[in-house]
């Protein structure tokens, strides 16, 4: 297994200095893991981990972890000069929808001006060869279309945090054409900047407010019931390793220096797993029947949410070769079976996931996995 994890990816992070930042989030959390795996050295730029428990403390890394503010451009400045990382995945963000209805400056502000602070420090630094930018599925202007939405759709946001992803995107463009113009690369830069935008991101570890899986793995581990606000929602759900193989493989073609690919790009299922959210809580209980759950078609709060969101993928899968791995049934067993072993017995089976992700990748053929021999 360790000489398939190295050379994953065509052994492109083997050796590497990547800097993540937001490595004490979800995604950070687990990415930062699957870096290590493979060789990588990795340093890390975030504020302290969110929640008690948190992902990041329980899996213990070795890495560089420096505790800072993406609004801090200062800092970010000489974090890069001091470690000089070759790659840079930005997933540092204020992620929660109902947080930014509260507090829209903050959101702002570290969506926005942070992602400018991160590109001023990749471009002062000589190191920086590929930077991938995360956003999220919720930057298009959501028209409740029943098909997914492409990379050439029109960008929009209805509440904060969904418009400053969509400011971030704009951002990113400019940056790309003003300081990191494609036909410049090589010549009057080094530099390869995309962005990535994911589907609902779910799997073990995840303790974050407001988000549908933890609420339920949270009130659970207290005995308690959950009321399930929006049960009709549909969402593209995935596994959190979904979006991260998708992530590697771009910053893999960045680093190699394959141009065209430095552009947008929707990490998402196969159209048939996405599913409405009553489907999500039953399909839970199936893998942990002490969930208790209540599904109401009313929400105490009148806070706007979309209610049919999916991701047309047809141009990673086409011109990346990306494909999930998991599957709809195979997301929902993953993760609740992670809360579970947690909750009854201690157990992270955060590396148990990845490994046995990648033999699912392997078994299945896709492009940034050498065949099991």
């Amino acid at each position: 297994m360790e000489e398939l994890v190295m050379g994953l990816f065509g052994g492109a992070y083997r050796g590497k200095t990547v800097l993540v930042t937001g490595h004490t989030g979800f995604k950070g959390s687990w990415l930062s893991l699957w870096l290590t795996m493979m060789g990588a050295r990795v340093v890390g730029y975030a504020l302290a981990p969110p929640t008690v428990p948190n992902h990041y403390d329980l899996l213990n890394l070795d890495m560089i972890s420096i505790e800072g503010d993406i609004r801090d451009g200062q800092k970010l400045c000489d974090v890069l000069a001091m470690h000089k990382p070759e790659i840079v995945f930005h997933l540092a963000a204020q992620p929660l929808v109902r947080h930014s209805y509260n507090n829209p400056v903050e959101t702002y502000q570290t969506n926005v001006i942070g992602t400018l602070n991160v590109y001023e420090a990749c471009r002062s630094s000589d190191s920086v060869r590929a930077i991938v930018s995360v956003t999220t599925d919720k930057v298009y202007e959501n028209k409740e279309w029943h098909w997914g939405y492409r990379e050439n759709d029109e960008l929009g946001g209805y509440d904060p945090y969904s418009s400053s992803k969509a400011c971030a995107e704009i951002l990113t463009a400019s940056y790309r054409n003003s300081f990191f113009p494609l036909t410049e690369y090589g010549t009057s830069h080094q530099t390869l900047l995309a962005t990535a935008r994911a589907g609902n991101v779910i799997g073990g570890g995840d303790w974050g407010k407001d988000r549908l899986i933890p609420d339920i793995m949270k009130a659970t581990a207290k005995g308690e019931p959950v009321v399930i606000r929006n049960p009709h929602s549909v969402r593209p759900w995935q596994h959190v390793l979904e979006s991260l193989s998708g992530y590697l493989l771009l910053g893999q073609k960045l680093l190699n220096g394959d141009a065209p690919v430095a552009d947008s790009w929707n990490f998402g299922p196969m159209t048939q797993d996405s599913a409405a959210v009553h489907s999500v809580v039953k399909d839970i209980h199936k893998f942990w029947r002490a969930t208790n759950f209540t599904i109401t078609a009313g929400a105490t709060e009148k806070l706007h949410e979309a209610r049919m969101l999916r991701l047309d993928t047809s141009k990673a899968n086409s011109q990346l070769q990306w494909l999930p791995v998991w599957d709809y049934d195979e997301t929902i067993s993953k993760t609740v079976e992670w809360y579970r072993d947690y909750y009854e017995g201690g157990i992270i089976k955060t590396e148990h996931d990845i490994n046995a992700y990648l033999n699912s990748a392997a078994e299945r053929e896709r492009c940034w996995i050498a065949p099991i021999k």
